[in-house]
């Protein structure tokens, strides 16, 4: 701890003088940088601040009048304290320097034993000294700590966690848009911390490493939440320290509540200072700083779908601290890739990647929210907030046809299937209904010439089951057995005519009108085919048991679920 005033007081050297406080009581927690011992009558021009002062009162003597100047010069340079010893018969000096006392507010102390001044600036100074090792010794530690973590490629949120366990305090880092792309809360609930942090954060007075959380008006009043730098009464000191790449701003960390006394604001700011230096470090490495907020997004998507998901209030205060409004429903939407030929996984890391930035430009400029992440490769998971149930259709038309056309005009054409579930008032509810947006999406990936914006599992009714029985072996043997006169080498022209035949509906007519084939050569390669197959193609049963067939073998080649 900072050496203070009143610990200087409670030193067996100081209390062998019998000190007695005639001012600035109040002020007695004023840290003392140094002590100095004069006689002079002014001090003005030797003191820096922060100086305790030692002297015998010889300057003024027994004028009130010049005890009081004194004091008044040494309260203007900033001096900690000054004890004046007064021993013996010096009665009339000691009426002057209570009597000027009674006007001062810097801490006035009246020795009435002689004592050695050289003992209480041996004893001081060592204590002083030894903070300051201390100091310099926790600040190295701090610096090798956040060195290492840079040396060691630590992600974001460990060094944030890092922070707050440094600083036994809540931290969190946001970006330039005030969205909290990590937090650590320590002992404080989430959602204390992160509730309307938006607001509070663009709220706040910007004047240094200490910052003061604006008093917004009741949600009642009608009024609009205050602008940065207003001139509103302050609230709650935060501490922040910005995240800098270059000479651009990316974002800054903040601890919302400031430790009570200066020492411990200093060691805070030192450390959110070296952990901001090591986040710069990190973007500047990963060369993804947008992706942060693409990470934080995923990361909550995944715990609302993991086994313990957090309660509903914790839920919503982190998704609107990560820009998704309160709505009084929440609805599931999957974006399924098509992969395309001879795609790799890197290729489908960049579709994803493009298509998770051109679906945040499209909710921001339709005036909607969302969350939104990489469910699995080939999948983009949303959580869309609805401003109205109603609304439903009218929303997705917006944000799919315009997310459809920045896609065909993308320098990658993506092409895409969406995939919808049921809107859910509950985020966790919403975010279970993930699966069966996904399973319509990539059912309705398979569906030739869909052309509808999204799919909902009405759209792909006996496919949407069949997609959920092709892995059941009873149903690959019953495929297997309903092609297998068609099904090994050179099977995919035979395969292709079996289905566009069924699709046509067994006419023969309309199968060669679309394929170009004159009649009789497209009657010899049914009949070819029908004598394949051991059954008969005019019979309707024996179509829709192929037909089952054949939509269980195509959807065999989709990934599992």
């Amino acid at each position: 701890m900072m050496l203070t005033v009143a610990a200087v007081l409670e030193l067996d050297v100081v209390r062998a003088g019998a000190p007695e406080v005639l001012a600035g009581a109040g002020f007695l927690d004023c840290p003392v940088r140094w002590v100095h011992v004069a006689e002079l009558r002014n001090l003005a021009d030797l003191l820096e601040g922060g100086e305790l002062v030692l002297t015998t009162g010889l300057a003024f003597g027994d004028s009130a009048g010049d005890a009081a100047d004194y004091l008044a010069g040494l309260e203007a340079a900033g001096a900690a304290a000054v004890m004046v010893e007064l021993s013996g018969d010096r009665r009339a000096d000691a009426a002057a320097l209570a009597a000027a006392a009674e006007g001062a507010r810097l801490p006035v102390i009246r020795l009435h034993r002689q004592i050695r001044f050289v003992e209480v600036t041996e004893v001081v100074h060592r204590r002083i000294v030894a903070r300051q090792f201390e100091q310099v010794a926790r600040a190295r530690e701090v610096h090798e700590v956040f060195t290492l973590l840079s040396l060691q490629s630590a992600g974001v949120q460990e060094i944030v966690d890092q922070a707050a366990q440094l600083v036994a305090a809540p931290v969190v880092l946001e970006d330039g848009s005030h969205l909290v792309v990590a937090f650590a809360p320590g002992p404080v609930p989430p959602q204390d911390l992160l509730g309307n942090w938006q607001r509070r954060s663009r709220a706040v007075h910007r004047t240094g490493p200490e910052i003061r959380e604006a008093k917004a008006p009741p949600a009642e009043s009608g009024q609009a939440p205050p602008s940065e730098g207003s001139g509103q009464a302050p609230g709650g000191t935060w501490l922040q320290a910005p995240v800098d790449l270059g000479s651009r701003q990316w974002g800054r960390l903040v601890i919302p509540q400031a430790p009570a006394s200066p020492e411990a604001v200093a060691e805070a700011s030192m450390v959110l200072e070296r952990a901001g230096q090591a986040l710069a470090i990190n973007l500047l490495t990963e060369r993804d700083q947008a992706g942060l907020a693409q990470q934080a997004q995923a990361g909550l998507i995944h715990e609302l779908r993991s086994p313990r998901v957090p309660g509903e209030t914790e839920a919503q205060t982190r998704a609107e601290a990560l820009g998704l409004k309160p709505s009084p429903a929440y609805l599931p939407l999957v974006l399924h890739l098509d992969a395309g030929a001879g795609a790799d996984p890197m290729s489908m890391q960049r579709k994803e990647r493009a298509l998770l930035e051109l679906l945040d430009s499209v909710v921001s400029s339709t005036r909607n929210t969302a969350l939104a992440a990489a469910l699995q490769t080939g999948q983009v998971a949303v959580l869309l907030a609805l401003p109205a149930r109603l609304l439903e259709d009218s929303v997705l038309e917006r944000i799919c046809g315009v997310l459809a056309e920045r896609s065909a005009a993308a320098a990658e054409p993506l092409i895409w299937t969406a995939g919808v579930g049921r809107a859910r008032s509950s985020l966790a509810e919403a975010a279970a209904g993930l699966d069966e947006a996904a399973h319509v999406a990539q059912t309705a990936g398979t569906l030739s010439g869909g052309g509808k914006r999204f799919y909902r599992s009405t759209d792909v009714r006996l496919r949407g089951l069949l997609a959920l029985l092709r892995e059941d072996p009873r149903a690959v043997s019953f495929a297997d057995a309903e092609l297998s006169g068609i099904l090994g080498d050179g099977a995919g022209e035979d395969l292709a005519l079996l289905q566009r035949f069924l699709e046509c509906g067994g006419n023969k007519t309309a199968l060669a009108r679309s394929g170009f084939l004159s009649r009789p050569t497209l009657y010899a390669r049914l009949e070819r085919l029908q004598t394949r197959l051991g059954v008969s193609l005019d019979d309707p049963e024996s179509r829709t048991s192929l037909h089952v067939a054949v939509l269980l073998h195509r959807l065999r080649v989709l990934p599992a679920g």
